[in-house]
C-alpha cells in the first residue's frame, strides 16, 4: 500500500485519538469538581447559599437605592432583617420540633388500634401482626428509666441457702467544672454559627462589591467579546433574581396556606409542617409530595377515625395544583427552564453530594447552570442536557423520523403544526429544511442508496398521511383568486407568506388546463429531489392543481420522450443539490423539446439562496420561472394558470366584438 493510500487512515486515527484525549479529560475534569464539591461541602454550601441568597435580596437592596438609601446601608440593613427572620423561623420550628417528639409517645395507641382493626378485618396476621408488636416495643423502650444502670452483687457465700438480692448501684459522673460545661454547650452551635457567619459575609460582599464582581467576570469570559458576555450577565441576573425572589414569595404563601388549613384541620405542629411545605416546594413535582406525607402520617397517628387524613389529602390536592398550574403560570411563565427528567436528575445528584440541603438548592443551582450553559459556547451541552427547549428542532425531528422510516410521529407533529399554521409553511419551513439535511448528509456521502430510498418513502407515506389535514378549497360562488391581482408575474418568486396561498377551481381554469394532471413535478437528480417533488406535488394538487410527480431518471435522454405528457401545462423540475448547472440545463433542454408550450419552473429548494442567484440559475437553465420554496412554486404555478385565464378571456371578449 502505497503512504498516500495509508495517510487517511492515519489521518483518522488522530482525530480518534484526539476525540479519545478530548473524552477523557472531560471525565478526568468531571470527576475532580464532583470530588471538590463533595469534600470541599463544608465551603462551597455556605457560599452557594450566599450566592443565592444574594439574587433573592438584590431587588429589595435595588429597590432602597432609588429611594436615595446608601448602599451600604441598604445591605447590610436588608441582610440584617433576612437573618433576623431566618433566625425566628429557626426557632419556631426547633419549638415545634421539640414540641412533636414529646407528643409522639401519646400517637402509640390510636397506631395499635388501627392496625389490630386491619387485622380483624384482613385473614392473615403477617406484615401487620409485626408492626403492631413493633410499636409495643417502641413503647417500653420510651418507658424505660435512663438515669439509673441496675449491677448485680456478687453471688451468696458459700454454704449459704438463701440467694442474697440484688444490691442496686447508681453511677453518678462527677459534677463538671463551668469550662466543661461551657464547651458542651457551644461545641454543638460552633458549625451552625461559623456556617452562618460565612454566609452573612459573603451575601454582604456579593451585594455590596456586585458591579465590581460584574466587571471581573466580563474580564474572565473576555472583554473582546462585551455583547455576549453583557448580555449573559444581564440574563443570568435579571431572570435568576425575579425567579427565586418570587419564588420565594409564592413558596411562603403557599407554606401560610398549608400551615392554616392543618391548624383549622387539628394537625399538631402546624406552623412545622407550613414551614416544611414552603421550604420542599424549592423542588419541582415532588417537593409538595414529601412535604404532604409527614402530616398524613401524623394525620393516621392521631386520629381514630379517617376524616382527619381525608381532609388533610384534599388540603395538599386542591392547594397545590392552584398555586402550581394556576398562579406560578400568571407570575412568570410555565416552567423554571428545566426540563422535568433534569429535575429530578439534579435533585439526585445534589442530594447525593450535600444531603438535605442539596435537595433544597438542587433546582436552583441547576438553573444558573442552564442560565450559563446558553451563553457560553463551550458549556452549551448544560442547556442541551437540563434546559426545557427541545433538544431537536423540528426540521432535525422531521429528518430523524424520516431516517428511522417511522412518518408516523412525523405526522402527529404536523398535525400539531397545521393547527396554527398552513400545509405550506410546513412543508417550507418544517419539512423542507429537513430534506436540505438529508441532501447535506447525501453529498457527504453519509447516505446509502437503502438509507435515501428509505427517506423518500417515508416521505411519500407522510404525505398521504397529511391529506387529510390540508386546507380544502373555498365552496363554489366564493372568492378564490384575484385574477387581476396575480397577472403580474415576475420571473422570480418572491418570499411572499404562504397563510394565503390561493385555491383554483377546475372549471375557472381555460379547456386545455382541465386535463387530470395539468402539473408534472419531476426530481431533478436524486431521491431527495424527489421526496420534495411528492410533497410539492400533493401541496399543488391541495390548491386545485392536480400534479403528478415522476423520478429523476424520467429525465435521460432515453426516457424522456417516453414520458407521458398528456393534459401538461406546466413542469416543475426539483432540485436540493445545486452544484451541477449543466444538469439543469440540459434537463430544460429535454423537457422543452418534449413539451414546447408548457411553462417550465426552476424550484431550486436551497436555504437562503437569493434572488439573484436564482435569477442567474434560471437564465442558465433557460428556464420559464424559478423558485426557491415549494409554497412558492405552487403559487407560481397558479399564477400561471390565472395568466392563461385571463388571456382566454381577453380573446374570448376581442371574438365577442368583432
Amino acid at each position: 500500500m502505497s503512504p498516500l493510500a495509508r495517510q487517511p487512515f492515519k489521518a483518522r486515527t488522530t482525530e480518534e485519538l484526539i476525540a479519545l484525549l478530548s473524552a477523557a479529560s472531560a471525565a478526568i475534569l468531571a470527576v475532580i469538581i464532583i470530588s471538590t464539591l463533595y469534600f470541599g461541602r463544608d465551603i462551597f454550601v455556605p457560599v452557594a447559599l450566599a450566592v443565592l441568597l444574594s439574587f433573592v435580596l438584590a431587588p429589595v437592596v435595588g429597590l432602597l437605592q432609588r429611594i436615595r438609601v446608601p448602599r451600604g446601608l441598604a445591605v447590610v440593613g436588608v441582610v440584617i432583617l433576612a437573618f433576623i427572620l431566618i433566625f425566628a423561623l429557626g426557632s419556631l420550628l426547633a419549638t415545634q420540633l421539640t414540641q412533636l417528639a414529646g407528643d409522639l409517645p401519646r400517637y402509640q395507641s390510636t397506631i395499635s388500634d388501627k392496625i389490630q382493626s386491619f387485622r380483624n378485618t384482613k385473614a392473615g396476621t403477617g406484615t401487620l401482626e409485626r408492626a403492631s408488636d413493633m410499636l409495643k416495643d417502641l413503647g417500653k423502650e420510651l418507658d424505660k428509666p435512663k438515669d439509673t444502670a441496675l449491677v448485680h452483687a456478687p453471688g451468696p457465700a458459700s454454704g449459704s441457702t438463701t440467694p442474697a438480692p440484688p444490691v442496686p448501684v447508681e453511677v453518678r459522673q462527677p459534677d463538671p467544672g463551668a469550662l466543661e460545661s461551657l464547651r458542651a454547650l457551644i461545641s454543638p452551635l460552633i458549625h451552625p454559627l461559623a456556617t452562618t457567619g460565612i454566609i452573612i459575609i459573603f451575601v454582604i460582599f456579593i451585594l455590596i462589591q456586585r458591579e465590581d464582581l460584574r466587571n471581573r467576570l466580563i474580564r474572565l469570559a473576555g472583554s473582546s467579546d462585551l455583547q455576549r458576555t453583557t448580555a449573559a450577565l444581564d440574563d443570568a441576573a435579571s431572570r435568576l433574581s425575579k425567579l427565586f425572589l418570587t419564588q420565594l414569595i409564592l413558596n411562603g404563601a403557599f407554606g401560610v396556606v398549608i400551615g392554616t388549613g392543618l391548624w383549622f384541620i387539628g394537625i399538631p405542629s402546624a406552623i412545622l409542617w407550613g414551614i416544611l411545605a414552603a421550604t420542599l416546594r424549592f423542588v419541582p413535582y415532588i417537593g409538595a409530595v414529601i412535604a404532604a406525607a409527614f402530616p398524613l402520617a401524623l394525620a393516621v397517628a392521631i386520629d381514630p377515625g379517617w376524616s382527619m387524613l381525608l381532609w388533610t389529602l384534599a388540603l395538599f390536592l386542591v392547594v397545590e395544583p392552584i398555586v402550581g398550574h394556576v398562579i406560578e403560570p400568571m407570575v412568570y411563565g410555565h416552567s423554571t427552564g428545566l426540563s422535568p427528567v433534569a429535575v429530578l436528575a439534579s435533585a439526585t445528584f445534589w442530594t447525593a453530594l450535600w444531603g438535605p440541603i442539596g435537595l433544597v438548592l438542587a433546582t436552583p443551582l441547576t438553573v444558573c447552570l442552564v442560565v450559563l450553559g446558553r451563553h457560553v459556547e463551550r458549556l452549551e451541552f448544560l442547556d442541551i442536557m437540563f434546559g426545557d427547549r427541545p433538544a431537536l428542532a423540528p426540521p432535525e425531528i422531521f429528518y430523524q423520523r424520516m431516517l428511522a422510516g417511522d412518518p408516523t410521529e412525523a405526522a402527529e407533529k404536523a398535525e400539531e403544526f397545521l393547527k396554527e399554521r398552513s400545509l405550506a409553511s410546513y412543508y417550507d419551513e418544517v419539512a423542507l429544511r429537513g430534506l436540505q439535511l438529508a441532501q447535506a448528509d447525501a453529498q457527504r456521502n453519509a447516505l446509502d442508496q437503502e438509507r435515501l430510498t428509505k427517506i423518500r418513502d417515508a416521505v411519500s407515506e407522510l404525505v398521504s398521511d397529511l391529506a387529510d389535514q390540508a386546507e380544502r378549497p373555498p365552496a363554489k360562488g366564493e372568492p378564490t383568486m384575484d385574477v387581476e391581482a396575480s397577472s403580474a408575474v415576475e420571473s422570480v418568486a418572491e418570499n411572499a407568506a404562504n397563510e394565503e396561498m390561493p385555491f383554483v377551481r377546475k372549471e375557472d381554469l381555460p379547456p386545455e388546463w382541465q386535463g387530470e394532471h395539468p402539473v408534472l413535478c419531476v426530481a431533478g437528480r436524486s431521491l431527495v429531489d424527489e421526496a420534495a417533488a411528492i410533497m410539492l406535488g400533493q401541496l399543488s394538487t391541495e390548491h386545485g392543481l392536480a400534479a403528478r410527480v415522476e423520478g429523476a431518471s424520467s429525465l435521460t435522454s432515453s426516457n424522456v420522450f417516453r414520458l407521458d405528457t398528456t393534459g401538461v401545462m406546466i413542469v416543475c423540475v426539483v432540485y436540493l443539490d445545486i452544484s451541477s448547472q449543466a444538469h439543469m440545463r440540459y434537463s430544460v433542454r429535454r423537457l422543452r423539446r418534449k413539451l414546447p408550450k408548457a411553462t417550465i419552473i426552476l424550484s431550486c429548494l436551497v436555504k437562503d439562496i437569493d434572488v439573484t442567484a436564482l435569477e442567474a440559475m434560471r437564465e442558465g437553465a433557460k428556464a420559464d420561472l424559478a423558485a426557491a420554496s415549494i409554497g412558492d412554486t405552487v403559487r407560481l404555478s397558479i399564477d400561471a394558470g390565472g395568466r392563461s385565464s385571463q388571456t382566454v378571456m381577453k380573446q374570448a371578449t376581442g371574438i365577442a366584438a368583432a
